[in-house]
């Protein structure tokens, strides 16, 4: 919570880059507070509501700042842009709804429903550092009202969707039913060791792909041994 006020700050000052650092460290935080209370079998009804509220911060409040200060970079739309502009702050509303959905969803207890508010924050803070490392590349495009815009939407959709995403959470280390998990490790690992922010976009596509293929995967063999299984 404390680096994402201070990543708010930093981001409305136009410090777009420490902003995104201040996003990350947020994102190590709540590993490790996940981690810590796992470890320790520490859970309480304040600890949930508190890591919400954290993630609201970080990965709702903070983004939407980013989002809105890299819109004031963009070339105006005549009589639109002072407007547009204020499409960043869906995403603390889209960010609270998935929160909220997350508390009181019991589907959500092994894998996730919808994208976390963690790996949007992280591929919207990505965004400031990937047009200032690839500026030639990437500022004409991604520096656009239209595709800024619709990059709002989109992300705001996926957050809320009916998509059962992968945790990243390893139960145990068996590769079998960990097979997914690890492949998305390696493939993030070599991308960002290559392309290092400029991965982090097809790091988040890779992440919902694998998700899709293993939901299908779990779908065809449930359904293959329910037919083997007499009712």
């Amino acid at each position: 919570m404390f680096s994402g006020c201070v990543g708010i700050v930093l981001a409305f000052q136009g410090e777009l880059i420490p902003a995104a650092y201040a996003l990350f460290l947020a994102a190590i935080f709540d590993f490790f507070d996940g981690f810590a209370a796992r470890v320790l079998r520490s859970f309480s009804g304040i600890g949930k509501d508190l890591d919400s509220l954290a993630d609201m911060i970080s990965f709702g409040l903070l983004p939407s700042a980013i989002m809105y200060e890299l819109f004031l970079q963009v070339p105006p739309i005549d009589k639109v842009s002072p407007y547009l502009n204020y499409i960043s702050f869906l995403i603390p509303v889209f960010s609270a709804l998935r929160l909220a959905k997350f508390n009181n969803d019991t589907r959500q207890t092994e894998n996730f429903i919808g994208l976390t508010t963690t790996a949007n924050g992280i591929l919207i803070a990505s965004l400031p550092i990937i047009i200032s490392h690839h500026n030639r590349i990437y500022m004409p495009f991604l520096l656009n009202p239209y595709v800024l815009s619709g990059f709002v939407l989109l992300m705001c959709t996926l957050l809320v969707a009916e998509i059962p995403l992968m945790s990243l959470k390893f139960k145990n280390a068996d590769f079998n039913k960990n097979i997914f998990r690890y492949l998305l490790l390696l493939f993030s690992a070599i991308l960002i060791l290559f392309f290092k922010f400029a991965a982090v976009p097809v790091v988040i596509i890779i992440y919902i792909s694998l998700s899709l293929i293993q939901n299908k995967v779990a779908h065809n063999t449930n359904k293959h041994f329910n037919e083997k299984v007499p009712g």
